[in-house]
């Protein structure tokens, strides 16, 4: 009886320390450039630039969340005599799943899934929200500093005058 109690509390010990493992919050920061192609309904496509910043947590080497506030530069251009002109701001919440390559771990590729408000101005004044689906590729030049590239492909079925957005991102993060 006393050896099945010590070989359950050994079990017990290492149990914990196997979960206290899986649970490792690390928080980050980081910022990236977008390159967005917005097809609308009706009117010519735009391919825009933008900025984003983002603040996340990485709660094991599996998965994260992350919010993001992105803000694209205008746009102009002239079309058969008619001006167009465009921008957009937007902020959401990604989740994102990664999977750790290689004996380092230094590669790990990622989906990510989210939704976001975006906010469009100028000459098309729409505001709603768009669902997210993408997938990349980070790696760790060191412990704490990671670069990153990914494609996304939003829908923006709650946006009036927005089919649909198609995004390249590449940006780097630091890892608290």
């Amino acid at each position: 009886m006393k050896n099945n109690i010590a070989l359950l509390a050994a079990a017990s010990v290492i149990a914990l320390t196997g979960s206290a493992n899986a649970l490792e919050f690390r928080p980050y920061v980081g910022a990236q450039y977008n390159a967005t192609h917005v097809n609308y309904r009706g009117a010519p496509d735009v391919d825009m630039h933008s900025g984003s910043v983002f603040v996340g947590t990485e709660y094991n080497k599996y998965f994260g969340t992350e919010v993001f506030y992105q803000m694209s530069s205008d746009w102009d251009k002239k079309i058969n005599g008619t001006k167009y002109s465009a921008d957009f701001d937007a902020y959401g919440l990604d989740a994102y799943g990664y999977l750790p390559l290689g004996c380092d771990q230094v590669f790990a590729p990622f989906i990510t899934a989210g939704i976001a408000s975006y906010d469009f101005g100028k000459d098309v004044d729409d505001t709603g929200l768009g669902y997210r689906l993408g997938g990349g590729i980070q790696y760790h030049i060191t412990n704490n500093i990671a670069v990153r590239v990914l494609g996304r492909y939003i829908w923006a079925d709650k946006l009036d005058k927005m089919d649909h957005l198609s995004e390249f991102s590449a940006g780097i993060k630091y890892v608290f």
